[in-house]
């Protein structure tokens, strides 16, 4: 059963419970180049199982939704109570063939994107931190909430990418 939006909220913040989301959005791309430093190619680009995307999959996702997040940021200090628009995921993941993609520059283009959103985002007003935006599935979103999500969705992430690194190590392919 898939989660509900609610409930994908709920997890994602727990992730971030009792740290900065500045920090952590800070940290994540050296914690990957940690992770991946050792992998090869063919380990990036293996699936763990059908269906379930690869680390390299997981870098081009991190990068299109930093894209995504950039904008939506953007749009929200721009316009308080914008409209924002949900994607699907895995729509998104066949549409720009994250298979194929290169993981390497994926990771890059990650670090681009990250670095002005984090340069934004730090020079905000403390006020603009309460600038909102109308998920189309979650509702009202501040952009402290939308930096707390964003940092969730690292650790998440982060998470997965370990455990699938330490399984190619393992197996060595």
């Amino acid at each position: 059963m898939q989660e509900t939006p609610h409930q994908y909220t709920k997890r994602i913040l727990s992730y971030v419970q009792g740290q900065k989301p500045l920090r952590v959005q800070q940290a994540t791309v050296k914690k990957i180049e940690r992770l991946i430093r050792p992998l090869t190619p063919q380990q990036l680009r293996k699936r763990p199982a059908p269906g379930k995307w690869s680390i390299g999959e997981i870098l081009a996702h991190l990068a299109e939704t930093e894209l995504v997040g950039g904008y939506r940021i953007r749009m929200i200090l721009s316009s308080n109570g914008t409209p924002i628009q949900a994607f699907d995921q895995n729509v998104w993941a066949e549409n720009s063939n994250y298979a194929r993609q290169d993981p390497r520059r994926s990771l890059e283009t990650f670090r681009i994107l990250r670095g002005a959103n984090l340069a934004l985002l730090k020079s905000l007003p403390r006020k603009k931190w309460r600038n909102y935006g109308m998920h189309a599935e979650r509702g009202k979103e501040t952009i402290a909430r939308v930096a707390a999500m964003y940092a969730g969705h690292d650790l998440n992430h982060l998470e997965q990418i370990a455990r699938l690194a330490k399984q190619s190590r393992r197996r060595g392919k």
